[in-house]
């Protein structure tokens, strides 16, 4: 009995031994890695060769579709927001050529990669916060700074690959529609997200739905692509949607961003196992 007794206490020892260095040695190594790489997703979002003063750095992205060449056209990126918009579409019915383009007094703010650039920087600002001279005294208190973490960088995420669901009548009134020059027909919606590693430009094109129509009306919810045959009212008319051209373009640093995060949430998780490990052999609380 004093054998096995003496045993467990060694063993407690050595864990015990093993817990403290993990709190004073691997976490710090680990916040110090994320730290590394989550700088290194920042500055992919301020964009390589822009610096820390004066406008970001522009970029061009042409856009493109395997189903469709009814849209065409050139996006310029600057930062988060969209500098210029240089846009061709073929109306389906005559062939008829439309181009439009942004006022030149004009941007257009994504909100999506802005939000994402915060979560980055908060995420950042909770590890700065702990640094090689602060001690963890307990398990808990690692798992509640991961925990914060990997919240933020979750919504960084979510907001690069969860695009916002919208109705007809909210990106009738978004703005952006009142970006271009020409203005742009009164049968035209138009619409950019950022979906993943794409920004993607949608043009719907509309009908009127005249009072003498046999159509039963029904106004679409939120989507983030409404489909053909959508329906909505704005102002006194009723209009459905005839035809939807979706276009879109790969931004490269976006992708990288996503791995980032990815690979941040991983290591996050991981320190969090190692230190869920020591829970199972007390029966107590000892974090």
């Amino acid at each position: 009995m004093a054998t096995a007794m003496a045993a467990t206490a060694a063993e407690r020892a050595v864990l015990e031994e093993e817990f403290r260095w993990l709190l004073h040695a691997e976490v710090h190594a680990v916040l110090r890695q994320l730290q590394d790489i989550l700088k290194e997703a920042s500055l992919r979002f301020t964009l390589p060769g822009s610096g820390t003063e004066g406008p970001a750095k522009q970029e061009n992205f042409i856009l493109g579709s395997c189903g469709t060449d009814q849209v065409k056209g050139v996006l310029t990126l600057q930062g988060d927001a969209l500098s210029q918009a240089d846009v061709n579409l073929k109306m389906p019915r005559n062939s008829q050529l439309l181009h439009f383009a942004f006022r030149e007094d004009k941007q257009w703010k994504l909100q999506q990669i802005q939000d994402a650039r915060n979560h980055v920087s908060q995420a950042i600002y909770l590890l700065s916060n702990r640094d090689e001279s602060y001690q963890f005294k307990t398990g808990a208190e690692v798992l509640k700074l991961m925990d914060a973490v990997m919240l933020q960088l979750t919504r960084a995420r979510n907001r690069l690959t969860t695009p916002a669901t919208l109705t007809l009548p909210e990106i009738a009134a978004s703005g952006l529609t009142r970006m271009f020059a020409p203005t742009l027909p009164s049968d035209l919606l138009v619409n950019v997200y950022i979906n993943l590693n794409k920004l993607c430009l949608t043009v719907y094109q509309l009908h009127v739905l005249q009072p003498t129509s046999t159509k039963n009306f029904r106004p679409s919810g939120g989507a983030v692509l409404h489909s053909p045959g959508a329906m909505f009212e704005w102002g006194s008319q009723r209009l459905e949607v005839s035809h939807v051209h979706k276009v879109e373009c790969v931004i490269p640093w976006l992708n990288d961003a996503l791995v980032y995060f990815t690979v941040s949430l991983q290591l996050c998780q991981q320190l969090k196992d190692k230190i869920s490990v020591f829970s199972s052999y007390w029966s107590y609380r000892p974090f």
